[in-house]
């Protein structure tokens, strides 16, 4: 999708002596790669301006150049006292080299593992920098004397919160944000903003569950009015909402059955986006993850995790043909702790030789254990069709462990209710999408007109369907309809099992549709959609899609319509 606008940064006043400044692309960035929607983002910095100036969470390297061109139209960023970091990553060390050029008087604020890692991904010991960890204050004069919450995570370990209660502002960095590029700088009207937030949350936050519900409990005492988020619109509006969907939403992931313990650790940032997609696969299938990266773990909370899971997977980097000294650690309890009943999955990122992800997988193959899907390796950074591919390999994990729950537990008929409700019948379908690099399919049959003006439609995906990151608001399909006496062939190819990241149409007569995505020649008629909303229906989502063009392929056939005997399965 080509860029509609150029990148710039909107600057917006928020609160006595507070700026935002909002760097701004329409398109989603590599850094947020392990982010399936492309909606864009924006790169939220802010300005405190007492006696002395703080600047919060300067921009990644994308936008470095126009962050520092409207930063110094505005500000003397000599003047710049202090920088405080919510979480640090290498893609923010081009900018803070430029300010620390601009301004070498600067001291840096951070946690105590993001000094870590700022002297790391500087290359400079010698740097200004002052550690919060939870007790400090910085008193900017003029009211404005800040405070500082850890709140740390396995994929954020240094993620940091600030609150300034001269202005009952909270700065959240990666809590409570969302991937959507917009000129509101609030987030009036939120309700349009409910599908963005909730999918940040299940890719970035609910690995994480646990963690964060600690973060809600700390910064539960603070009298707050906005949250200043790292990106998107500010929340000042929802803040009680939003506040109460995290909350429910991380009692969602805790009170799933079936638990998978997810264990990493991430040399350069590749491996725990890898991490990132495979748990968002399984979250989205029902199952709840608990992250761990094990450079920042005790061994009793890797023993706790996996004695409590049904099944583990260990990611591994590769440094001098070995994983790191952590993993081997963490490998060592888990083949102490888990019974090798419980499924396993090994995956890993290299930059030339990847011994360490073989490595595992032999310790655990030799152990006996069971593997929910083939092992992962990846040689340098992954990019999108290896993304779907983890995401996917997720959801296959997940649901082998909710099968062989489901083998123990003795089947039930179905009730009058769900044979009742097996009777509404519905047209075959294969729905269809492409974006980029990224194609997929399903079988549909919950499918049914919803409006004449504009024509319209919905259709049910289940959550755990690999398509469903294809159909969020903005997106598009084709829904090509099967013919009654022609349909039984394609139905059995997409009723098929697929591998994670497997071609969908290998074998399948189709073309590209105007909007791209796939219309199949055996079809009885199709229908190129575009997604406007989606609601959130149990164990679906509900997709309503308008028509912008379809044609008849076969004037004098039927449409095929599936019977099913009980409402409670397919």
């Amino acid at each position: 999708m080509p860029e509609t606008k150029p990148r710039d940064v909107q600057v917006y006043p928020i609160a006595t002596g507070t700026t935002v400044l909002r760097s701004r692309s329409w398109t989603r960035l590599r850094f947020e790669i392990e982010y399936a929607l492309a909606k864009g983002t924006t790169a939220n910095s802010y300005i405190i301006k007492g006696d002395k100036i703080a600047l919060i969470d300067p921009p990644g390297e994308t936008f470095t150049e126009i962050f520092l061109e409207a930063l110094q139209q505005r500000f003397d960023v000599k003047e710049i006292d202090y920088v405080i970091l919510g979480h640090i990553n290498p893609n923010r060390a081009a900018t803070l080299k430029a300010l620390l050029e601009l301004a070498p008087q600067i001291t840096f604020v951070c946690s105590n593992p993001g000094a870590k890692n700022l002297r790391g991904v500087l290359e400079n010991p010698e740097l200004s920098v002052m550690v919060m960890r939870g007790e400090e204050t910085l008193d900017l004069g003029k009211g404005h004397d800040l405070e500082f919450i850890p709140t740390p995570n396995p994929r954020y370990p240094d993620l940091l919160c600030t609150y300034d209660p001269q202005t009952e502002i909270l700065y959240t960095d990666k809590l409570f944000a969302a991937h959507i590029c917009g000129d509101q700088v609030f987030d009036e009207g939120w309700e349009i903003f409910n599908e963005d937030r909730r999918y940040y949350f299940d890719c970035i936050i609910a690995p994480h569950a646990r963690q964060v519900e600690t973060a809600l409990d700390k910064l539960s005492d603070l009298s707050v009015r906005m949250y200043a988020t790292g990106h998107g619109a500010l929340v000042r509006y929802s803040l009680i909402e939003l506040t109460e969907f995290y909350r429910q939403w991380c009692q969602e992931q805790a009170s799933q059955e079936t638990s998978v313990a997810l264990i990493y650790a991430s040399a350069y940032g590749s491996t725990a986006t890898l991490a990132q997609a495979i748990a968002r696969g399984m979250t989205k299938a029902g199952v709840a993850v608990e992250s761990i990266n094990c450079e920042f773990a005790e061994p009793e909370e890797i023993r706790a995790a996996v004695e409590k899971a049904s099944g583990f997977i260990i990611g591994s980097p590769t440094l001098g043909g070995h994983a790191p000294t952590p993993v081997q650690v963490a490998l060592g309890i888990v083949l102490s702790t888990a019974t090798n009943n419980k499924l396993a999955g090994v995956f890993g990122s290299f930059g030339w030789s990847g011994e360490a992800v073989d490595i595992i997988e032999g310790k655990l193959k030799d152990a006996g254990y069971r593997f929910g899907f083939d092992t992962i390796r990846v040689k340098f950074k992954p990019d999108d069709p290896t993304l779907q591919m983890c995401e996917e390999a997720g959801t296959d994990f997940a649901q082998a462990l909710k099968k062989a729950k489901k083998v123990r537990t003795p089947s039930q008929s179905a009730t009058t209710t769900e044979q009742a409700v097996g009777r509404v019948v519905g047209s075959l379908c294969i729905l269809t999408a492409k974006q980029g690099d990224i194609s997929s399919a399903m079988l549909a049959s919950w499918v049914s007109q919803a409006s004449f003006n504009p024509p319209g439609l919905t259709i049910a995906v289940a959550k755990d369907r690999a398509v469903e990151s294809l159909t969020h608001s903005g997106s598009k399909f084709a829904l090509n309809v099967l013919k009654e006496g022609n349909h039984i062939g394609l139905m059995k190819h997409f009723l098929k099992p697929f591998g994670p990241g497997q071609n969908r149409f290998d074998g399948v007569a189709s073309e590209e549709g105007e909007h791209g995505s796939p219309v199949l020649n055996d079809a009885l008629a199709y229908l190129e959609c575009s997604v406007k909303n989606r609601m959130e229906v149990g164990d679906h989502w509900l997709v309503y899609a308008t028509v912008d063009n379809g044609k008849v392929l076969d004037a004098k056939g039927i449409t095929a319509v599936h019977h099913r005997k009980s409402g409670n399965h397919y």
